[in-house]
């Protein structure tokens, strides 16, 4: 487990940064925490990283979006606040995709319907910024945190004051 404090936005982005920086070539990645905890900004933070361009869309209201990345995969941006039963997955054609990314909001709402985890991502609202908590899920998302502490790209994010 990795726990730092994320003073601001920036601190945010740069953590999604370091995540796409050090991802394996498939992850799952589940996003927890209240509404307004940083979700959707770390989200946007790890798109623009892998270097999408052009509007970046909160999947607020149509559940997924899809972002095109290079080598013919995809990276899933999913929030699933708004769905009822996890049987609504079915209608958003994910069973055929090809993603080298999942990024989900609210992943208990989907159950057993979407793929287990790589990693799990707690966010918290704390002291003027946010805490978060990176939790390996698998196998594969031990050996990811053991790569980004190695990486050496978490040690600018400011810590709270005492």
């Amino acid at each position: 487990m990795i726990a730092r404090f994320l003073a601001d936005e920036a601190a945010t982005r740069a953590l999604a940064g370091a995540l796409a920086a050090t991802q394996p070539a498939t992850a799952v990645v589940h996003l927890h925490g209240d509404l307004g905890a940083g979700k959707s900004t770390l989200a946007r933070g790890w798109l623009r990283a892998l270097g999408i361009t052009g509007t970046v869309r909160s999947p607020t209201y149509t559940l997924v979006e899809r972002y095109p990345l290079p080598g013919g995969r995809e990276a899933l941006h999913l929030d699933l606040y708004r769905i009822g039963d996890a049987g609504e997955l079915e209608f958003l054609g994910l069973d055929d995709a090809d993603a080298a990314l999942w990024l989900v909001e609210w992943p208990d709402r989907g159950a057993r319907a979407l793929p287990a985890a790589d990693l799990r991502v707690e966010l918290a609202l704390a002291d003027n910024g946010r805490q978060v908590r990176l939790l390996p899920a698998s196998a594969a998302g031990e050996t990811w945190l053991q790569a980004l502490a190695a990486s050496g790209s978490l040690r600018p994010f400011p810590e709270p004051n005492p």
